[in-house]
This record gives C-alpha cells, structure tokens and sequence, in this order.
C-alpha cells in the first residue's frame, strides 16, 4: 500500500522540470538563441575590459610587471579556458541532455559530480604551476626581476585555483539548464570587484599599501571566490532550476564518465589553442619587435572577438544537450547551425570592417608609424579569416552539448600543424613577415572549413 502510494508522489517529482526547459526544445532556434546568448557576451566583454584593466595597472607598476604578466598570461588563461570552456563545456552538456531526458535526479547528481572534478582540477593545477610554474616560465624566457614576478603572480592566483574552478563549474551547471542570466549577472559584478579589489591592493589605495603584482593576482582570487560562494548558495534555493541535493548522494563513475568524455577531451582543444598562439608568438619574434608589436596590436582584437563566439557556443550548448537527450537529433543539428552561422557573421563584420580600415584600430594603441604598418599587414591577411574562426569555435560549443567534441578538437590540430609546420618553413626560408600573417589568417579558414567537414559526419543520434 505505501508503495502504491509512493509511485504517483516519485512520478510527479519525475514530470516536475525546471523552467524553461519546453522553450529550449520547442520555441523557434534563432530568437532563442540570441536571447540566450545576450547575457553572457556583456559578461564576457566585461571580462575582457578587466584585462585591460589589469594591463594598466601592470603597466604603473613597471616594465618588469608587464614583462611577468605576458609570461603568466598563457598559463592563466589556459586554466580559464579549460574550467570554463572545456570542462565547464562537459558539465553543460551532460546536465542539458539529462534534463532533456526528463531526468532531474541524474542532473542534480552530474552536478554534484562536477564539484568533485572542480576541486581535483583545482588542487592539480596549483600542485603543477607550484612546482613546474618556474621552470616554463624560465623557458619561456623570463630572467631577473621579471621572473621573480612572475613566479610571484603564478603562486598568488594558482594558489586560489580552486576559486577560479568552482566559478566556471558553478556557472556551467547553470548555463546547463538554460539559465544564462544568474551566472552572467555573477560575472558581471565578480569583473567589477577585480577591477576595484585588483586596484587598491596592486597600487594601493588610502591606508591599503600597495601590494604590486601579488595584489592584483588577490584580486582575481578574491572576486571569484566572491562568486564561487553566491552560485553555490543560488543553487540550493528551492526556487532553483537545479537544486543541490546531498541527501542520498553517492559517486558513480559513469557520471564522472559522461563529464570527462567530453570536457577531457575539450580540453585538449584549450591546450592546442594556447599551443599555436605561442608558437606563432615565437615565429613573429624572429622579425623583430616591430612585427612583434604589430601583431600584439591584432591579437588583442582576437582576444576581444572571442566573446561572441563563445557567448553564442555557450548558449548552443543547453539547446543541442537538450534537444539530444529529448531525441530530437534533427533540432539539435539545426541549433549548431544557426549558432555557428551567427558568430560566422558577427565576427565577419568585424573582419570586413579590419580588412578595409585597419588603422581604426591600431591608432588606439600606437602612433608608430612602423607598427601600425605592422599591424596592418596582419588585420588585413586575418581579418578574412574571422568569420571562418568564429564558425568553427562555435561549432565546437555545440559539439559538446551533443558529447561529440572530436570532430572540433580535430579542427584545432590541423590549425595548430598549419602554423607550426608553415611558419617554421617560412621563417626558416626568409619570407617576408606578410607571408606568416597570411599563413594565420589561412589557418582559421582551413580549422572554420574543416570542423564543420568534420562535424556533419559525426552521428549525434
């Protein structure tokens, strides 16, 4: 009789889905999709204006901070780009496809899942950089007082590595159920206290001394921890798309499974991104600091483009894990289409607009004649490639929502042998810097070309 009785109560916890969750399977693909992704490209660009933020205060502080700064700034923004895209990619994808399936309890436990893989992926990325961090720095050619600062901000934010991790991996389980506005408004307000909280304790502020660059590294730990702290209560709310539940919790391999068969692959794809920038880095060095500068000046607008096409990935990624758990294999293709079509334009217009008037976004930087011509030989051999980038980055997102990311992550290989192998013949045969600009701007065509190649013959079904 309490069994008979248990089954209708089981059944309704079982039909009760969070909100939203019909109009990501149902309601028409490209509306959805631009009002998904609105919130999270203010909170990535706002992300990026901390960047700059940082970079001036580095630069009050000196030539040897800003000189540590670019050597730390891979292995940061590789920690990001794995917590946050990678991983952070594998959490949404397998918390989309179970909500999809109607099933809330495996959602609520992949999330708690992914709690776990946060705080191991933490502890091994501070263990790492404490222990390697000096070294790759030294490698990469840090000395004297530069490297002693970097060893300085390496130690200070991979010691809240953990912060950084439970930050994206919070936001991600969000963004997996489809809420896109929560962790976009935490973003927002954890830039704004970087920005401030990085400030006054880098340079110092009233009776707080200046605690240069191990400041400004407090800074980032301290917002996201900040952060880190309001998902979690956000997600045990009763009110929640997807309540934390402890109660009866227990781990199971398959869950950590499902995670990493995705985000541990998407990793490898952050990893060959951060691979190829430093090794075309070190070709551009070849030819001098003018070309060096000049490529500097482009790179930053790549830096700032990424966050339209990420802010459209990401919001593929709980449309398509949604429609596939649902078995709607038809949907989930249509959706990384479209999303892939629209970074493609969005980041072809900015192209066009480099390609035909490359100095409007030099002179922002520079009044050097010779580095502006620098950095006009790259925008206008990049700049064709954007649109092409744009796709193939977004298409990615998408594959992970469908846990097929192999195809992208092949993408990425091609691109990165592309640059490896063309720029060390052209640097080896004295061609002319263009050659190599070309050769970048080459590469993001052939990796936009190939992923989607690669993506319409993986099965999703």
């Amino acid at each position: 009789m309490n069994r008979q009785a248990t089954i209708p109560k089981l059944l309704a916890q079982k039909q009760k889905q969070p909100a939203g969750r019909e109009m990501l399977l149902t309601a028409p693909i490209l509306p959805t999709l631009l009002k998904l992704s609105a919130p999270t490209t203010v909170a990535m660009l706002a992300i990026a204006l901390v960047a700059i933020a940082e970079t001036a205060y580095v630069g009050v502080l000196g030539v040897e901070a800003l000189a540590a700064m670019a050597l730390t700034f891979p292995m940061i923004m590789l920690m990001q780009m794995v917590s946050a895209g990678a991983m952070g990619g594998g959490v949404s994808s397998a918390i989309a496809r179970a909500v999809g399936a109607g099933d809330l309890a495996r959602a609520n436990t992949l999330a708690l899942h992914a709690i776990i893989i946060a705080v191991v992926a933490a502890a091994i990325f501070s263990a790492f950089f404490w222990l390697l961090g000096p070294a790759i720095y030294r490698l990469l050619g840090g000395q004297g007082r530069a490297l002693d600062l970097a060893i300085l901000y390496s130690h200070t934010v991979f010691s809240g590595a953990l912060c950084i991790w439970l930050f994206n991996t919070l936001s991600s389980v969000l963004r997996g159920t489809g809420n896109m506005n929560a962790p976009s408004v935490v973003a927002l307000v954890a830039a704004a206290l970087q920005i401030v909280i990085g400030g006054v304790l880098g340079l110092g502020f009233g009776p707080v001394p200046s605690f240069g660059v191990v400041g400004i590294g407090l800074g980032q730990v301290i917002a996201f921890g900040l952060g880190s702290i309001y998902l979690f209560i956000h997600l045990c709310r009763p009110d929640a798309r997807l309540r934390l539940r402890l109660a009866g919790f227990h781990m199971d391999r398959t869950m950590f499974a499902d995670i990493l068969r995705v985000g541990g692959l998407a990793s490898l794809s952050s990893l060959q991104t951060v691979l190829t920038v430093l090794i075309f880095t070190g070709l551009v060095a070849r030819f001098g600091t003018i070309a060096l500068a000049g490529y500097g000046i482009g790179a930053r607008l790549e830096f700032l483009l990424v966050p339209i096409a990420f802010s459209v990935g990401v919001a593929s990624v709980p449309m398509v894990g949604m429609a596939v758990g649902a078995k709607n294999i038809l949907r989930a293709r249509k959706v990384a289409w479209t999303a892939g079509s629209v970074a493609a334009a969005g980041l072809g217009i900015v192209g066009l607009v480099v390609v035909v008037a490359p100095d409007l976004w030099s002179r922002l930087f520079t009044s050097d004649d010779a580095v502006i011509a620098a950095a006009r030989q790259y925008l206008t051999a990049a700049g064709f490639g954007f649109p092409f980038f744009g796709f193939g980055l977004c298409l990615y997102f998408a594959s992970q929502g469908a846990g097929k990311v192999l195809g992208p992550v092949l993408g990425g290989t091609i691109r990165l042998v592309i640059v490896a192998v063309g720029g060390w013949w052209l640097a080896t045969n004295a061609a002319p810097v263009w050659t190599l600009f070309a050769l970048a701007g080459g590469a993001m065509i052939v990796y936009g070309i190939a992923t989607g190649l690669l993506v319409k013959a993986t099965r999703w079904d």
